[in-house]
């Protein structure tokens, strides 16, 4: 299926609805049969590897509230998956990736999950999406030693959860991200009173939590009033209506992608222009920039990168925007930069890993990739001491219809 500019705004709408299945490929035989036998220092056999493949999996919304990444992001990783393939593979062996669809729900990502890890045997799970999604599913993966690969989600659990070097994620936490963003604005504007709206669940609790911190250290500044959110609401009207009665200066958005919308476009309905907000990551991407009547006109959003309509004329990111374009009929989006990124990360990893592959040897591949991404402009770095890949933060503000950089946090 190709994903139409007004498709993808239909995916960002829809709430939380039923699983829809595997996606970019058929589900496989299981796979333990042809399976090598080789063991890490665990003792838990190597699940996943045979002599000609190596098998990733993921649980994905591709079609819930947060497919607007899910979908562009699994189309991003197959399209590097297929040119490594196309190029031999990775050390002999070709790359196969299973996704399944979890809605954005919790139980349905631990059935993906338990059926990737324990009925097709994947060597690791890659962009998973959700931080309650992924928590939920790390005893499964933990248990077979599977890594956890780039989860689509910068919560902090992702680090700490579990064992450090089966863990390796993509750019800063939401906390430290969003507090960067929040306190550059309070600094810049003068801002006394914070707000945040915010879905309940490790995603969103960052930013409250880092809204808090900063009530708490900054004797000029008040956390005036919090608002939980569901993940598929869409009428904020009241809500946005109490902010507004409570003098709110800046908000902390960590909504999911058609709330962060749906939010500034009603306060800008409302002719409330004096306030201003911010979200997370999950915030910054062109359907944001682009929603119809300039409804995110003025939000800001941490990212990872800059937008890349600013580089657009750089080389390899004019190849890659127009590889993407042919091969899903679809423009790049933040997703689709993520999927592409975290797959070519992987890739790295696997090379350094070297034709012994099991999670020990993966572990010490990914400890030494090291690269200057020529489609962001960013550089990647995983160390012994950091599994994170991208450690610069930007802030962008949507001016006109697209993200425009304001400033570098970090």
């Amino acid at each position: 299926m190709k994903w139409t500019f007004k498709t993808t705004l239909l995916a960002l709408s829809v709430g939380t609805i039923g699983l829809a299945g595997c996606s970019n490929s058929e589900t496989p035989a299981e796979a333990g049969t042809d399976t090598e036998a080789a063991a890490t220092t665990s003792d838990i056999p190597v699940q996943g590897v045979t002599d000609t493949e190596i098998l990733l999996g993921g649980a994905n919304d591709l079609s819930g509230p947060f497919a607007g990444f899910g979908n562009p992001a699994v189309a991003g990783a197959n399209m590097y998956f297929d040119e490594v393939n196309a190029a031999g593979g990775v050390n002999g062996r070709k790359i196969r990736y299973i996704v399944e669809d979890h809605s954005y729900q919790v139980p349905k990502a631990v059935q993906a999950a338990n059926k990737l890890v324990s009925r097709d045997k994947v060597f690791g799970m890659l962009m998973s999406l959700g931080t309650p999604h992924n928590l939920a599913s790390f005893p499964i993966m933990d248990r077979a030693n599977v890594p956890n690969i780039m989860p689509i989600t910068f919560a902090k659990p992702m680090q700490e959860e579990g064992a450090f070097n089966r863990r390796y994620t993509m750019g800063s936490t939401y906390y430290d991200s969003m507090k960067m963003g929040m306190e550059y604005l309070i600094a810049e504007n003068n801002i006394k009173n914070l707000c945040v709206m915010y879905i309940p669940s490790d995603y969103g609790e960052e930013t409250n939590e880092a809204a808090k911190d900063i009530s708490d250290n900054n004797p000029n500044v008040t956390l005036v009033q919090a608002s939980s959110h569901r993940p598929d609401e869409t009428d904020f009207a009241g809500a946005i209506a109490k902010l507004k009665e409570a003098n709110c200066e800046l908000i902390g958005l960590s909504l999911t992608i058609r709330g962060a919308i749906t939010a500034v476009g009603t306060a800008n309905a409302m002719g409330w222009t004096d306030v201003k907000f911010i979200a997370p990551a999950t915030g910054f991407h062109p359907a944001v920039a682009e929603a119809p009547g300039g409804a995110s006109e003025g939000l800001y959003a941490v990212s990872y990168y800059n937008d890349l309509a600013l580089r657009a004329n750089e080389p390899e990111t004019k190849a890659f925007i127009e590889k993407y374009k042919k091969a899903t009929g679809e423009d790049v989006s933040a997703g689709a930069i993520l999927g592409y990124t975290s797959a070519r990360i992987t890739v790295e990893g696997l090379k350094a890993a070297g034709k012994d592959l099991n999670a020990d040897t993966f572990n010490k591949g990914m400890e030494t990739v090291s690269f200057v991404d020529g489609i962001t402009g960013s550089t990647v770095a995983i160390t012994p001491e950091s599994h994170v890949a991208f450690n610069d933060v930007y802030l962008s503000q949507v001016q006109s219809g697209a993200w425009k950089t304001v400033t570098q946090l970090k």
